[in-house]
């Protein structure tokens, strides 16, 4: 069953639960899945339909860290809820010990040596990543670290 499925399918359990915060999440999904399919004028891939979501994802943990900054906390709780939510219909995150034999395989494929090899070796390890969740900002850090104790 697609992403897409299995949201709407849950859709209509939350309607029928009564679960506010879960409906109007999946809503918002959904949403922006339907508006992505229409602008690239095709139904969205599972691994576009994932991108998606972690992009909403992200920006919910951008928004949490901003309100937070402004002390509203009644909003900080309501995007860590709908956070939850979303975190609920993404795989499973890569650990970090498959993140550091990523980027140990990437560093030996492009034979890197120094900080300025970086680019190539953060796309050869999402490259190896394919499939899981995998935060770029962490995966760059870590892969800085690791060139900088090569050069």
């Amino acid at each position: 069953m697609s992403l897409s499925e299995t949201i709407q399918k849950d859709i209509v359990a939350a309607m029928k639960a009564k679960e506010g915060m879960k409906l109007d999440v999946l809503r918002m999904v959904k949403a922006a899945i339907q508006l992505k399919e229409v602008e690239k004028l095709r139904k969205l891939d599972e691994q576009e339909s994932i991108q998606l979501l972690q992009t909403m994802v992200k920006q919910r943990k951008e928004s949490i860290d901003q309100f937070a900054k402004g002390g509203r906390q009644d909003l900080v709780d309501k995007e860590k809820n709908e956070l939850t939510i979303l975190e609920a219909y993404l795989p499973a995150g890569a650990s970090a010990a498959e993140m550091d034999a990523a980027i140990s395989k990437a560093i030996a494929e492009t034979s890197a040596t120094s900080i300025k090899q970086m680019g190539a070796v953060v796309k050869a390890a999402k490259t190896a990543l394919e499939g899981k969740t995998v935060d770029g900002k962490a995966l760059s850090d870590l892969v800085r670290e690791r060139l900088a104790k090569l050069g």
